[in-house]
């Protein structure tokens, strides 16, 4: 590789000490690759002069003639100098000079060749960018999984798969904003930096602003913040951006993340069931182009409507456990009987259902499925259900073993949200360290009357994952946070 790079120098100070050139600002590009194969018929015919410019993926010599592999974010198209059309000077100096990796800016012609390959004859070129270190290995690409996640530059370079799932997700978030805009949503900003983190169970990062002298979190949710909008009078709100968990990193988890958000007045969790369908069976579609989405060794179904299960009916049916009688002992004994992993010692008893559910219900459910009504001591936001208030009006949306969005009901009665911050204070105070802060300007906004509202949150990254059949977070993330290297 060294050795590579002090030639790759080498040929750099050459053309610098010859004055061309080797890093300039204008380039005079007409068109993209893309557009010279798809008109090629027509264009090669009137014998249209075209400028093109790309990276150069590969170059081969033969005698008087190169062969250069050209490529653009829209494609690629084989370009062909022949020294006596570019001129003799013009040609030793791209043999001698031009490395893949390098970019450059070709004028000339379409042609095929007798092999028939699309093609453009060269009648001059420029040097738009001189690369000073090699692309990965060009037959195999970049295969190492860790480098290609730590320099993703170079994997989407050499993996143009890679390329294909990132296009997809931005086709993801544009048909979702598109989506909700239609349906008469507000897309809103809400502070990252807070001082309270609020909006969902989890450990938040803290940092700390010199000038204020203050400490602030990053936040874990923006659900306070854009409640807080529907208190002052928008009735449809939406944010998609970033969010951050101090927690752990595995296959469906990153430290930071994307979510979309969106807040609902005067509807509730049910007529946001069959909004979800909607939403999501429209993103699908245009994505995928079938409600039938291949992800890893399953064919998912996402065909509306969607089975509907309770909580604590999943839960008993998994495993023989009702929730709505068990002791927390009896509880524990049950779940280390499964193996369930816990810090049992400071666990309130939502996270003991949270791990149970996981373990049990969630990781088995393949097809969609959403399961609802979940205890209230699992999500202190959300309104209690009116015919039975051991359980707040909540679903998620289960499939392939993950959850994709959770919605609920949201909570508006200001006595009954400070009673539940309280208790998770107390959750808090015994050690569990993803309960919830009280929020006491979240609380006096509600004591100035938020109509019945309806929130809803996907998670980007999974979604993602599943329209692109990737079976790792890292997979969708473009620069995902990684350990730190070894030896550097």
């Amino acid at each position: 590789m060294q050795d590579e790079i002090e030639v790759r120098e080498q040929k750099l100070k050459a053309l610098q000490d010859a004055g061309i050139p080797t890093y300039p600002s204008k380039t005079q590009r007409d068109c993209t690759l893309a557009s010279a194969v798809e008109n090629f018929a027509a264009w090669s015919k009137e014998e249209k002069r075209l400028c093109l410019a790309g990276r150069v993926m590969t170059t081969r010599v033969h005698g008087a003639l190169i062969f250069c592999d050209l490529r653009d974010e829209s494609g690629k198209l084989q370009c062909v100098l022949k020294s006596d059309t570019v001129g003799q000077d013009a040609f030793e100096l791209f043999r001698d000079r031009i490395d893949p990796g390098d970019f450059i800016q070709a004028t000339g012609t379409l042609f095929e060749t007798n092999r028939g390959e699309k093609s453009l004859l060269v009648a001059e070129w420029r040097l738009l960018d001189k690369a000073l270190r090699p692309l990965p290995e060009k037959f195999h690409g970049l295969q190492d999984v860790e480098l290609r996640f730590r320099q993703r530059e170079l994997d989407l370079i050499s993996n143009p798969d890679v390329r294909e799932t990132f296009r997809k997700r931005s086709v993801i978030i544009r048909t979702l904003r598109e989506i909700l805009e239609r349906e008469g949503f507000m897309e809103v900003e809400t502070p990252i930096l807070q001082p309270i983190p609020g909006g969902a169970t989890a450990r938040p990062f803290i940092t700390h602003h010199n000038s204020l002298d203050l400490d602030l979190y990053l936040r874990i949710a923006p659900e306070l913040y854009l409640k807080r909008l529907i208190v002052g009078g928008f009735e449809k709100v939406f944010e998609l951006g970033r969010q951050f968990r101090n927690e752990g990193i595995d296959w469906s988890h990153n430290p930071e993340f994307t979510m979309l958000e969106f807040y609902w007045a005067y509807q509730d969790y049910l007529g946001l069931m069959d909004f979800t369908e909607k939403l999501l069976c429209e993103v699908i579609e245009r994505v995928n182009g079938s409600l039938k989405v291949a992800y890893q060794d399953q064919v998912i179904d996402f065909k509306a409507p969607w089975p509907r299960l309770r909580f604590k009916d999943a839960i008993f049916a998994a495993c023989g456990v009702d929730i709505t009688t068990v002791e927390r002992e009896e509880l524990i004994k049950t779940m280390q009987k499964l193996k369930i992993q816990c810090d049992y010692k400071t666990a309130d008893l939502g996270k003991l259902y949270d791990e149970l559910y996981k373990e049990t219900v969630r990781k088995n459910q393949m097809q969609p499925v959403y399961i609802l009504d979940y205890p209230v001591e699992m999500l202190p936001l959300a309104k209690k259900c009116e015919d039975d208030p051991r359980f707040v009006q909540a679903f998620q949306l289960i499939a392939y073993g993950m959850e994709l969005m959770k919605a609920y009901s949201e909570l508006n009665d200001p006595v009954d949200q400070l009673a539940r911050f309280r208790q998770q204070q107390e959750y808090r105070e015994a050690g569990e360290e993803e309960a919830q802060f009280i929020d006491q300007k979240f609380v006096e906004a509600l004591e100035h009357g938020m109509p019945p509202t309806a929130g809803w949150g996907l998670g980007l990254d999974r979604f993602t994952m599943m329209l692109t059949d990737q079976r790792n977070i890292k997979e969708v993330i473009l620069f995902p946070t990684l350990r730190p290297e070894q030896n550097v």
